[in-house]
């Protein structure tokens, strides 16, 4: 049995304790790097360091604690109904009841006012309030909340965005008056507290005096002719509504049915053997990566495809229509916002290494040539030393395309797939800068646990050690030659969680490695962006152990020997040097900024 990591223990800690705050006993809880985010009875929270340091640990607690207490203390069809129409006013009041089902829980207990208070820092240290010069530049809803959770549990303010709240501080409560009392006094009552909230945004004008009163809504759980199942479904319906960020980056349903035979699947995944894997994400975004020793690979295991039939090789836009890659797009975009400093800094640092290896440098030292100002002392001294001057020469700079290779796989879901995005669209604008060419592909399955493939072999007779059992989907989001401006687009698509599911390394590599040989240019690169191992349960279930392992240790061992395309990988999260010989790691975006530039800078150095 594997020895547990604190992590694991930390994890399990949190999920105990999220279960009794909510008195939900089916509650999950699963590590994210991305925006922390709840979808029913399924909690992301923080990833933390693996030491486990205080401050990311107490984060982490805080928006667990915060999930929690909105399953015990929130009725979403309620808050739904009464919700205003206007954009702004709809921001404010999510944003309000967010803020009332978390003062419960900070009024009564102190560890979770701890907990809760470092949430509320983590979240406000990204809003625009904390860069807001002038009052236009406040976010009403942030200063609004902020406020309020000051008034109901006395709970300072972020440093960070005292002075924005400030900025509009009197002016609010110029218009609302002694609103902020009355809410007070209703914490324990939605439906009451909901209406004193949309007087509140009637006075501060957000919303028409006719706006329908919440009282007139019932809180939806004993409406005319619906049924249970209804009320269910609907609950989920309404929280997508309250939480759009969320929704947008909601699983599609898978459209294949994983196999039933139990014996043959991974220890640990038969609750996924029916039905749709991607309703259960949260674990199933994490596979397990093994990390067996080379020694344990069979020296002489070759590797083939059951089947090539149902493979696919697919442009970024044809897998969702222009409206969603706009509005994913949109997501990512929003990532970014505030690593637009790191960004810069990224930029200039890389154009700056490799725009010097492309200017023309000096021999010093000549007989003859210009006058070296650097030895006008020597000229002086002794008109007639014949080394007092320089000839200007031009440095060899190679031609170059670099392939970006990203994972595309569900341990990548969450802020590791966001960092792999952000990580993609910074290089590739800077390396254009640069006028290096720049491709971007990704790599995953079209389902989970086996698709056509596994289909095609089980009414074959399950014939033994069949290879790679699983349909192929290699994604390409801006090709070689493609401007970055008209691919910007199609990086979004990898927001979306649907599209991650298993990952076949091996075969990704040798397709991304073709298609660079076929390219015209001098020097080759491809960049591997990954977080570790392949996996395919359909695969490994069926074929001897490191089976897809053993495959991608030969492909790079190849390609790093003996092909003229240079090979380099950023693992994300996960150390990958044991694979490639050539690597980093990094665990956020801001590492972009040092060991990165130094790895691919090096790649261009002139041999």
């Amino acid at each position: 049995m594997t020895e547990q990591t604190p992590l694991d223990r930390f994890k399990q800690a949190l999920t105990g304790t999220a279960r009794a705050i909510a008195r939900e006993p089916e509650i999950e809880v699963a590590w994210s790097a991305d925006a922390p985010a709840q979808s029913g009875k399924n909690f992301r929270v923080p990833l933390p360091g693996r030491t486990l340091p205080r401050e990311q640990a107490t984060e982490a607690r805080g928006f667990a604690d915060s999930f929690a207490l909105k399953l015990r203390h929130h009725n979403e069809k309620l808050h739904a109904k009464g919700a205003p129409p206007e954009p702004v006013a709809r921001a404010c009041y999510d944003a309000i009841e967010q803020v009332r089902y978390e003062s419960i829980g900070t009024n009564s207990y102190a560890g979770m006012r701890d907990n809760i208070g470092s949430a509320v820092a983590m979240r406000t240290a990204s809003d625009p309030i904390v860069r807001a010069d002038e009052a236009s530049q406040v976010p009403l809803p942030t200063a609004l909340s902020l406020m309020l959770r000051e008034a109901l549990t006395g709970e300072e303010i972020p440093d960070r965005a005292k002075a924005g709240v400030e900025l509009v501080r009197q002016d609010i409560l110029a218009k609302i008056g002694t609103d902020m009392e009355g809410l007070a006094d209703a914490l324990d009552d939605q439906r009451a507290f909901q209406d004193l909230t949309l007087d509140m945004l009637r006075h501060l004008e957000l919303t028409l005096p006719d706006t329908p009163d919440a009282t007139d809504a019932d809180d939806g759980e004993n409406e005319e002719g619906e049924t249970p199942e209804d009320q269910e479904g609907g609950e989920d319906e309404d929280q997508g509504a309250a939480e759009p960020q969320a929704a947008d980056m909601r699983s599609e349903v898978s459209d294949g049915e994983a196999d039933g035979d139990a014996e043959q699947e991974v220890e640990g995944e038969q609750e996924m053997a029916d039905g749709d894997p991607s309703d259960d994400g949260e674990e199933g975004m994490q596979p397990v990566r093994p990390n067996r020793p080379w020694t344990e690979i069979p020296d002489g295991f070759d590797y083939k495809a059951y089947t090539e039939k149902f493979d696919e090789v697919v442009e970024a836009p044809e897998l969702c229509d222009n409206e969603e890659l706009d509005r994913l797009r949109a997501y990512l975009d929003s990532q970014l916002a505030g690593l637009q400093g790191v960004v810069t800094r990224l930029a200039n640092r890389l154009q700056r290494r490799l725009m010097a290896q492309q200017n023309r440098s000096w021999d010093f030292d000549q007989e003859e040539g210009l006058l070296d100002a650097a030895r006008l002392t020597r000229v002086v001294i002794s008109p007639g030393h014949a080394l007092s001057y320089k000839i200007e020469r031009d440095t060899e700079f190679k031609d170059t395309v670099v392939t970006l290779l990203i994972d595309n796989s569900g341990s990548m879901r969450g802020r590791p797939i966001s960092i792999a995005a952000i990580s993609a669209d910074i290089l590739a604008r800077t390396l254009e800068r640069c006028g290096v060419k720049v491709e971007i592909l990704g790599f995953t399955t079209r389902a989970w646990k086996g698709g056509q493939s596994r289909e095609a072999w089980l009414s074959d007779g399950r014939l033994p050690n069949p290879g790679r059992l699983n349909d192929l989907r290699h994604i390409i989001y801006k090709r070689a030659d493609e401007p970055w401006r008209r691919a910007r687009r199609n990086l979004g698509l990898m927001m979306r969680e649907g599209l991650l599911k298993e990952n076949i390394d091996g075969e990704a590599l040798l397709w991304a490695h073709t298609r660079l040989l076929a390219r015209p240019e001098d020097r080759r690169i491809l960049m591997v962006i990954s977080d570790g191992a392949p996996v395919d349960d359909s695969t490994l279930s069926v074929n001897q152990a490191g089976y897809l392992e053993s495959h991608l240790r030969k492909v790079i061992d190849w390609i790093e020997k003996q092909s003229p395309v240079q090979l380099a990988a950023i693992g994300i999260g996960h150390d990958v040097t044991r694979y490639y010989k050539k690597s980093v790691t990094i665990m956020d975006v801001e590492q972009l900024g040092g060991t990165i530039i130094e790895q691919l800078a090096g790649l261009f150095e002139v041999e």
